[in-house]
């Protein structure tokens, strides 16, 4: 999200901050429980994040530091993993009932904008096939479907949220460059605590012509990224260690999308099509863009039964409100938070 205003903070605080360790830990699943927080931990990250009246801490298993609301770092021993079971010192969670207490006088986050892709366009068709479809012979084009369902979004996202900016790649058949489109999503201007997100629309082919169904990508979690500007700090290990945990908030952020996306093509298609699942992924649209980013796989084209509705302009209304539906669920969880997305 654009909060790369954090790291500034982050580094001045902690270098004022003394280093002291608790000895006493107790049950942090129990602990965050019994005083009204909501944990949510990642065990294979080994990450996670308390939340509560609408704050986060964030924390890595083991650290000497904690990230409160992702802007400023205090230096306390984070929870750490021991026989399986999460512990936290009882300092820390005295700590962070304490700063779950205070009123925030700062702007919440917000969607500042939504930036949409079609997929391919212009001398670059993307994937193609023929059926004959009701006695006639139809081809249909990747492009061609991407851009259809991407006017359709941005219509249904321009009339819900005049106060955000809703942007395009491309709105005609043109041809854009991966490197273009990526340059695109992050060099939109966004006010301070303001987000984008980035939601690329594609159209699956496979060689065998009975795969069908919706899919929705992100980012895996395997891939490094650089999401923060390294010359924000002269200390490279805190800039990694910074740079790490916003690119989890990201990976977090889109798995989210990824599965409103998903539920709300579901709700629209019903048994018109079937859901494949959420998926991960290293594209380059979605591995280079600063942002939480999903691609969407509306269908399979060579299968001729699901390329017959992709040329049903109907049935892309369908497809194209659910993932607006699936897109509006995130903003409100987002924005009702605060900007705070964790996955249970």
């Amino acid at each position: 999200m654009n909060r790369r205003i954090f790291v500034l903070i982050a580094a001045v605080l902690l270098s004022s901050h003394a280093v002291f360790s608790q000895t006493k830990w107790v049950n942090a699943v129990e602990s965050a429980k019994k005083a009204g927080m909501c944990l949510y931990w990642d065990p294979l990250a080994q990450s996670g994040v308390l939340e509560k009246n609408g704050h986060q801490i964030s924390f890595r298993a083991g650290d000497g530091f904690v990230l409160r609301d992702y802007k400023t770092i205090v230096t306390e021993d984070a929870p750490k993993v021991e026989n399986g079971t999460l512990l936290a010192t009882e300092s820390f969670m005295r700590s962070a009932d304490s700063f779950f207490q205070t009123e925030s006088d700062e702007s919440p986050y917000r969607i500042g904008a939504i930036l949409i892709d079609p997929g391919h366009g212009g001398k670059d068709p993307g994937a193609m096939a023929t059926h004959t479809i009701d006695g006639k012979k139809r081809t249909i084009r990747e492009k061609d479907v991407n851009l259809s369902v991407g006017l359709k979004l941005y219509d249904y996202l321009k009339k819900s949220y005049p106060d955000k900016k809703i942007l395009m790649t491309r709105n005609t058949d043109v041809f854009i460059s991966l490197a273009q489109r990526t340059e695109i999503a992050n060099s939109v201007k966004l006010a301070e605590n303001e987000a984008i997100l980035y939601v690329s629309v594609h159209v699956n082919s496979n060689f065998d012509e009975s795969a069908s169904g919706y899919e929705v990508w992100y980012l895996s979690p395997g891939y490094r990224r650089q999401v923060i500007d390294s010359k924000t700090t002269d200390d490279k290990s805190l800039s990694t260690i910074l740079n790490s945990m916003m690119e989890e908030e990201y990976t977090t952020e889109s798995i989210l999308i990824a599965k409103f996306i998903l539920e709300g093509i579901g709700a629209q298609v019903g048994n018109l099509s079937k859901a494949r699942g959420i998926k991960a992924e290293e594209w380059f649209v979605v591995r280079n863009t600063k942002m939480p980013s999903v691609l969407i796989e509306t269908g399979f084209l060579s299968n001729k039964k699901e390329a017959a509705l992709l040329l049903d302009d109907k049935y892309l209304q369908k497809l194209s409100f659910g993932i607006y539906n699936g897109l509006q669920a995130f903003v409100t969880h987002f924005e009702r938070s605060r900007g705070f997305t964790g996955i249970k």
